[in-house]
């Protein structure tokens, strides 16, 4: 009985192994590749940087390093504000999106735009994103501004993030540039772009949230 129990687990366990590859090549076959866009400014786009030093190329290596099935696509440009996002995210959905992140609304917080038509941007945004691809998941980056334009404006600014991310239920990471902005060492001569070395600081406070979902 014992041994007849044993046979029939290698045998249920060839079959499982065989199902895993090609049956014309008997390699194996790769998992299906999954797609993270990361759309947002020049902090996503990585300014002032060789493209191999932006903390979403460290994020796709991270993936690569742990083998996990993710392409990294890197949606930033520079100068972005939640307008201009709301302008060319169909173009960016003509793409697959598994995963969202959002990191926009930095520069219209810097630019003192309404943060009524931020939360308005940012939330037709996640609606397209939703409505094309419904199973996707979304990330909201959070941001932080000076209080150049007054304490009041710049606590409304904060709580605009966390407010996003619980309306879509979607999963928040509090401040994008947590232990790099304000910090000289870390930044870049504008005192704004995080540098080589805080783009690694930037790219592990998105981990520490991307790692929850993409196991």
């Amino acid at each position: 009985m014992i041994l007849l129990s044993a046979c029939g687990d290698k045998t249920n366990t060839n079959e499982s192994a065989t199902a895993k590859t090609d049956s014309v090549t008997n390699a194996p076959i790769a998992k299906a590749q999954k797609q993270i866009v990361f759309f947002g400014n020049s902090i996503t786009a990585g300014y002032g940087l060789d493209p191999s030093e932006a903390f979403t190329t460290l994020i796709q290596q991270r993936m690569d390093s742990l083998k996990l099935p993710y392409r990294v696509v890197n949606a930033g440009l520079s100068g972005e504000t939640s307008a201009g996002g709301l302008s060319r995210i169909d173009w960016v959905l003509h793409q697959p999106v598994d995963v969202f992140v959002l990191e926009l609304g930095g520069n219209d917080g810097l630019r003192g735009i309404s943060l009524d038509g931020t939360l308005k941007n940012l939330q037709a945004i996640i609606d397209k994103v939703k409505q094309k691809y419904v199973t996707s998941k979304v990330v909201i980056a959070g941001m932080e501004i000076p209080p150049n334009l007054g304490v009041s404006y710049a606590k409304q600014f904060h709580n605009l993030f966390p407010q996003l991310a619980k309306k879509n239920n979607a999963y928040l990471i509090p401040f994008l540039l947590e232990g790099v902005g304000g910090v000289d060492s870390l930044n870049q001569r504008d005192g704004i772009h995080p540098n080589a070395t805080g783009e690694k600081i930037v790219g592990e406070n998105a981990w520490k949230v991307l790692k929850e979902i993409c196991k």
